[in-house]
């Protein structure tokens, strides 16, 4: 039997086929499958997994739901083995998802180390690489490939792996189901999905809509997520027009100083971080196979976003020490230069009325569009099984982008109200032009019985246009090219089991984010500020794995060994007083090794799995960085010496779950362990690490009657009080000299409960 996609994955089963109360009743039963994994964003013709030298994770739509998860990164944290998320901003649709010690985040000044595509639409945005994965409609996802290592097929951002969406069609997914859910933290959820077809032609919609408070204070969010594909099949071509879109507003108020934290975890430092995210994406595939051997594939998109930011802050600037403008706003904390308004005037100090705050506020309107086109030969080649595939794409984006910085002062409650006045010198108005272009070609030869050698090749070219809107610092025209080669082998030692080893090489180029903030002279304030733009190299990784993988009568086990290293790494070097003022640089070498285990299967009536990863991430290069905030502190700056871990990454991550299924009860729980992490500014690893914790979480599912079944999720069970994140930054400015401790956690959420209906017709 041929599966559209599968793989390990935590108690991970094959979809069902009947409605919910059937499948209550009957026992489930395991049959096995030729898992088929797609070996490029389009996927195309499928290979067999076990012919993939690399330890590819997958999960189907059924799997995700299992977790019980309301955003994408929260059901990949539960659902897939080796991905990790810390939780910067604290809203759970603003996730920094990692895998293997790479990030891809929506936050800017992150260095983004995986490549995200829908439907083969590379989702990194043109500005800054950013992923906004709160726009990635969950109901939506047929299923996910995470494609470990330096894999080039994937193109730009692909370090140390790629995710690959597939999204329903009503030809895979038929029928009709709605959902209701509330609960903690006044959160209410309504989701729904219907999809049909003929012989011929089919439809799918799925919406979305979430309301919340949140558990801290002052922070409610709003969710808006809408798809719809129809698609038209005839002969041997099928035709796809999708829409995807969504409309959010999110609160993440991020890190609290430490001590405030032992005070109250529900409080928050400064408020209000707010983003707005508006996105529509229009794709459009093209599939059409000739003959029994050779498929053509087509892809075509156009995407239109923003992003508004508004970040409520304490302030840098006083009143000016030079004595000539000493009732005046000085920038540096008065030791800088006097500060002009939006009408060329110096900002007055009164004594009465403290200026102690800032409003920074940034906007950012993205027009993109993609294309691809792809031919997959599988055809005998010196009588021997051969598969082929091969194609071209190009993407690109045209960005504006604004920001300001308002003079406020700070309310009892450290929130912010603004005086009208900003800061002229602050003040960025950039348009950006990014394209990038790219050929492919990769090889699947079964040598031998047993042995399949694994071969390809891309070739990336991307040029970057910035042109500022209020001068000529900002304006620069970049261009990058890079061959990055991979090969591999897979041996099957048994029908159950295939060991496999390969060699790598992806690269990312500096976003257009970078490259106007790259000058240690001048720092700048993200995501509120640029200034002039000396080259950055690009960043080029190479990965060895190598591992084994088996299945037999429903269990499914992995074990493999990887090491990726960075050469001309980028990252975001702290340059001043507060914690997100700074330039992004190259800073030599960086490295991520490690090893993945995992095992899940399924007995009668019995889900389980249990996955370890352990992850070494460090520093190769010796660095001086500046860290004005670290205790140990010279001159603002610390020495961090190669072999220093990188800030952010546990080394132990351990998850293990089990369901089991009576007549028409459900239920399931899981646990995620992981191990202590460095406070990012703390690069040299001077300071007490975030100390490790294990959460616990229950999920239930009753079938009331045949379409009509009862939900229930409780997480962090034990109500562990614990963070998923750390930095330095500077509280006493805001809270007074008795907090000095310089250390801020993101806490995570208390335990939780929630109760639902699901109305389910298929």
């Amino acid at each position: 039997m041929v599966a559209g996609l599968g793989g390990p994955v935590l108690a991970q089963a094959p979809p069902p086929t009947e409605d919910p109360a059937s499948q209550q009743q009957a026992s489930p039963t395991y049959e096995e499958t030729v898992e088929v994994v797609g070996a490029t964003p389009i996927h195309g013709v499928g290979v067999d997994r076990d012919k993939i030298p690399s330890n590819v994770q997958t999960a189907t739509a059924d799997a995700l739901k299992r977790t019980g998860g309301s955003s994408i990164g929260e059901q990949m944290n539960l659902g897939m083995p080796s991905v990790h998320v810390n939780e910067a901003t604290t809203n759970p649709f603003q996730p920094d998802l990692q895998f293997r010690g790479f990030v891809g985040s929506p936050l800017l000044g992150l260095p983004q180390g995986l490549a995200v595509y829908q439907n083969g639409v590379r989702l990194n945005e043109s500005f800054g690489d950013t992923v906004n994965w709160d726009l990635i409609p969950t109901n939506a996802i047929s299923s996910i490939n995470l494609m470990p290592g330096s894999n080039p097929l994937f193109g730009l951002n692909a370090l140390g792996g790629a995710i690959s969406i597939q999204t329903k069609t009503g030809f895979s997914h038929p029928g009709h189901s709605v959902s209701v859910s509330g609960g903690s933290f006044g959160r209410q959820w309504v989701e729904a999905e219907g999809g049909g077809h003929t012989d011929r032609v089919s439809y799918f919609v799925a919406g979305s809509a979430l309301s919340e408070d949140g558990w801290r204070d002052f922070s409610p969010s709003q969710v808006r997520q809408l798809f719809g594909d129809v698609a038209w099949r005839g002969g041997s071509t099928t035709l796809n027009a999708t829409v995807t879109s969504g409309v959010n507003r999110l609160i993440g108020n991020g890190a609290v100083p430490i001590e405030l934290l032992d005070e109250d975890r529900s409080a928050i430092f400064t408020y209000p971080d707010e983003t707005k995210t508006r996105g529509t994406l229009l794709t459009f595939r093209a599939r059409h196979d000739a003959g029994s051997a050779v498929a053509f594939d087509g892809m075509f998109s156009y995407r239109r976003g923003s992003i508004r930011t508004f970040n409520g802050d304490d302030s840098d600037y006083d009143e000016c020490e030079d004595g000539d403008f000493g009732e005046f706003l000085c920038s540096d904390e008065g030791e800088g230069e006097p500060v002009a308004d939006q009408f060329a005037r110096l900002i007055p100090v009164d004594e009465d009325d403290e200026l102690n705050g800032t409003n920074n506020t940034s906007k950012t309107v993205t027009d993109g569009w993609s294309g691809a086109f792809q031919t997959t030969v599988v055809k005998p080649l010196s009588d021997r099984p051969n598969h082929f595939v091969a194609g071209a794409t190009f993407d690109g984006g045209r960005s504006n982008y604004e920001a300001d910085t308002e003079i406020a002062r700070l309310t009892n409650e450290r929130g912010t109200s603004g005086t009208g006045l900003f800061d002229e010198e602050a003040a960025v108005r950039l348009r950006t032009t990014v394209r990038h272009a790219g050929i492919y070609a990769a090889d699947f030869f079964t040598a031998a019985p047993r042995l399949t050698l694994m071969a390809a090749a891309r070739f990336n070219y991307s040029v970057h246009a910035l042109r500022d809107q209020r001068g000529t610092e900002l304006d620069g025209d970049h261009s990058f090219s890079r061959l990055n080669p991979a090969v591999g082998l897979t041996y099957e030692l048994s029908r159950e089991a295939t060991a496999y080893s390969s060699f790598s090489v992806s690269s990312r180029v500096p976003a257009p984010s970078e490259l106007s903030c790259a000058d240690p002279e001048d720092p700048c304030r993200l995501p509120n500020a640029f200034v002039a733009d000396p080259p950055l190299d690009q960043v080029v990784a190479r990965t060895w794995e190598g591992g084994i993988r088996g299945h037999r009568q429903g269990l499914s086990w992995n074990a493999s060994m990887f090491r990726t290293a960075n050469t001309d790494d980028i990252m975001f070097i702290s340059s001043g007083p507060l914690t997100n003022t700074g330039h992004f640089e190259n800073i030599g070498d960086t490295l991520r090794q490690g090893l993945e285990l995992g095992a899940s299967g399924m007995v009668n009536a019995v889900r389980w799995g249990v996955a370890y990863s352990f992850l070494r991430a460090r520093f190769d290069s010796p660095l001086t960085l500046s860290s004005p905030n670290h205790p140990d502190e010279e001159d603002g700056e610390v020495e961090v010496e190669a072999g220093s871990r990188i800030p952010g990454v546990p080394q132990h991550n351990l998850k293990a779950n089990l369901s089991a299924t009576i007549k028409r009860l459900t239920i399931g729980g899981s646990v995620l362990t992981t191990s202590k992490q460095y406070l990012r500014g703390d690069e040299a690893n001077l300071l007490p690490t975030i100390d490790g914790f294990s959460v616990a979480n229950l999920t239930a599912s009753y079938a009331i009657a045949r379409h009509i079944a009862l939900t229930a999720r409780v997480t962090n069970l034990f109500d562990s009080e614990h963070s998923t994140f750390g930095l330095l930054g500077e509280a006493d400015e805001v809270l007074g000299d008795d907090y000095e401790d310089p250390r801020f956690l993101s806490p995570g959420a208390p335990r939780a409960a929630w109760v639902g209906l699901e109305f389910s017709f298929r």
